[in-house]
């Protein structure tokens, strides 16, 4: 069989899959929601943080909705006092390349890693009063995309070598390797319970896990090109996710339907969790936080 005939083949079989996935599709978000009286909502900037001299990458609030961290370009971890926008902590870290940061639920850690391949652990509560590097867990053979914490004696982490992975903070050892995907893995997301997580893909997938077995229940299609982003709502039935073509879907982890926002110019879905007990952030280049 000649190159064409491959090439003809792989278009044929793509083709299916795309046929596949549109006769899955049986309604759409609009449809679905449209007996649902519109949310009105009205936001506005609270707080600025400023103190970064770089692009501000990723950040995570403290499940105390008051505090929060952001890693930056400029090489440093800060946490963050949302209420009087004063930093807390200001960490050096040993590579400026950080893609990704967390806190943990407890308070008493934040993590971090990007293109060093490593998920570097902090203590913010020492004897010395002092923040400190805890674990630097090491194991990946990519760069480190997204990190999560279970508890403070456990972390998840995702990574451009196409695996996610389960760590023993205090030994510092991988348990659990999660293999399934076909490219990096950009994102993940852990469900209310702390037992399942989420995981988008530059294969254009994202796996629904089970963290206790570390086998992936469902895996689920729709967009045609990376994912770079994905969320649980609060009912952990239902998530979100958005790829490098703007479109955004909301999915269900359940074997029920599932519905496609097809509106191109939004990189989320218009549907925003029932209840949300920590306030909204974001962060982009301009080295600011809006809170």
């Amino acid at each position: 069989m000649g190159g064409d005939d491959l090439a003809a083949e792989a278009a044929q079989l793509k083709q299916q899959i795309r046929d596949a996935r549109k006769e899955m599709c049986d309604t759409n978000l609009v449809s679905e929601t449209g007996t649902i009286e519109a949310i009105k909502l009205t936001l506005r900037v609270r707080k600025t943080l400023r103190g970064h001299l770089s692009k501000v990458y990723a950040m995570d609030w403290a499940t105390d909705s008051r505090h929060l961290v952001s890693a930056s370009q400029d090489g440093k971890l800060i946490v963050w006092d949302a209420y009087t926008a004063n930093k807390v902590h200001a960490i050096p870290l040993r590579s400026s390349w950080v893609m990704t940061c967390t806190y943990a639920p407890s308070g008493n850690f934040v993590a971090c890693g990007g293109l060093d391949n490593l998920c570097s652990i902090y203590s913010l509560k020492t004897k010395e009063g002092n923040v400190k590097v805890t674990r630097e867990l090491a194991g990946h053979n990519g760069y480190l995309s997204c990190c999560r914490f279970l508890s403070d004696k456990q972390i998840l982490t995702s990574s451009g070598d196409t695996t996610c992975a389960l760590w023993d903070i205090e030994t510092g050892q991988q348990t659990t390797a999660l293999v399934g995907h076909e490219g990096d893995v950009n994102c993940i997301a852990l469900a209310p319970d702390g037992n399942t997580f989420i995981s988008g893909s530059c294969d254009t997938s994202s796996k629904l896990w089970d963290i206790r077995d570390g086998m992936c229940n469902q895996t689920f299609f729709g967009h045609e090109l990376d994912i770079n982003a994905i969320t649980f709502m609060s009912n952990g039935q239902n998530f979100a996710t958005g790829a490098t073509m703007r479109l955004a879907e909301c999915l269900t982890s359940g074997p029920t339907k599932r519905w496609l926002a097809s509106a191109a110019s939004t990189s989320s879905v218009g549907s925003p969790p029932l209840h949300s007990a920590s306030p909204a952030g974001c962060c982009s280049q301009d080295t600011m936080i809006s809170t």
